[in-house]
């Protein structure tokens, strides 16, 4: 098993930048791709973006391409997305994700693991 904790959201205003951070925990020494996805009020959950156990692959979001960024840091656990350029349109439930695999998915139903989201609110 392996549990996930998000932290990092707030409300910001347009234009401006946060940092989520996901802690993993417990089963970690697999190696597992980690994903961000987020959920808006009356819309289907979205992929935002993933990133391998190595680092060296990762994807992004057509829609927040050249925005938003994801890295990780395996000492740590942790796996962050930095927002920068923020829109009222990404106001939304992020998701942290783990995937017991080698690829990233840009399907929720791929992963594993959830964690229980943070709230990011941009105001315009």
């Amino acid at each position: 098993q392996v549990q996930l904790v998000e932290s990092g959201g707030g409300l910001v205003q347009a234009g401006g930048s946060l940092r989520l951070s996901c802690a993993a925990s417990g089963r970690t020494v697999s190696p597992y791709v980690m994903g961000w996805f987020r959920q808006a009020p009356g819309k289907e959950r979205e992929f935002v973006a993933g990133i391998t156990w190595s680092g060296v692959s990762s994807n992004v979001a057509d829609s927040v391409k050249g925005r938003f960024t994801i890295s990780r840091d395996n000492a740590k656990n942790t796996v962050y997305l930095q927002m920068n350029s923020l829109k009222p349109e990404d106001t939304a439930v992020y998701y942290c994700a783990a995937d017991v695999g080698i690829v990233v998915h840009s399907r929720a139903r791929e992963y594993d693991y959830w964690g229980q989201g943070t709230q990011v609110t941009v105001s315009s």
